[in-house]
C-alpha cells in the first residue's frame, strides 16, 4: 500500500487546529473531578455534530475528494473529541465518589452525541443547496 503524503498532511493539518480548538476550550473551562467537566463535554458533542455534518455532506452533496474526508473528519473531529479524557475524566469522578455525577456525564455524553449526529445528519439531507 503506498502511503500518500497529502492526505497524511490533510489529517496532520486537521488533526492541529482540532486540538487546537480542544486546548484552547479546555483552559476556558477548567475540570475538576467532583464537577461536569463542560470543556470535554463541549467539544464531544460539537465533534459528534460536525462529523455528521461532514460524513453526511461529504458523502451525499459534494463530489468525490481524497482530502476533504481525511481533513474534516479524521483530521479536525479526531483531533477536537477526545473521547479518552472522558473516560480518565468518568473515573476520577469515580474516585471522588460522584457515581451520580459519572453516570449523568456518561449517559449524557453518549445519548447527546447520538443526538447531534442524528441532527447534523438531518439538517444536511433536509437543506436544499444551491449549485
Amino acid at each position: 500500500m503506498q502511503l500518500d503524503r497529502r492526505e497524511v498532511a490533510a489529517i496532520f493539518a486537521g488533526g492541529f487546529l482540532g486540538a487546537v480548538a480542544r486546548a484552547e476550550l479546555s483552559e476556558a473551562l477548567p475540570a475538576d473531578p467532583g464537577r461536569w467537566p463542560w470543556a470535554t463535554f463541549l467539544v464531544n458533542i460539537a465533534g459528534a455534530f460536525l462529523l455528521g455534518y461532514f460524513a453526511t455532506r461529504l458523502q451525499e452533496r459534494l463530489p468525490l475528494s481524497a482530502y476533504r474526508r481525511p481533513f474534516l473528519g479524521t483530521g479536525i473531529c479526531g483531533g477536537l473529541t477526545t473521547f479518552s479524557t472522558m473516560q480518565l475524566e468518568l473515573l476520577q469522578m469515580l474516585d471522588a465518589h460522584r457515581i451520580g455525577l459519572a453516570l449523568a456525564y456518561a449517559a449524557a455524553s453518549v445519548g447527546l452525541g447520538f443526538a447531534a449526529v442524528a441532527l447534523a445528519t438531518n439538517l444536511v439531507r433536509r437543506a436544499s443547496w444551491t449549485r
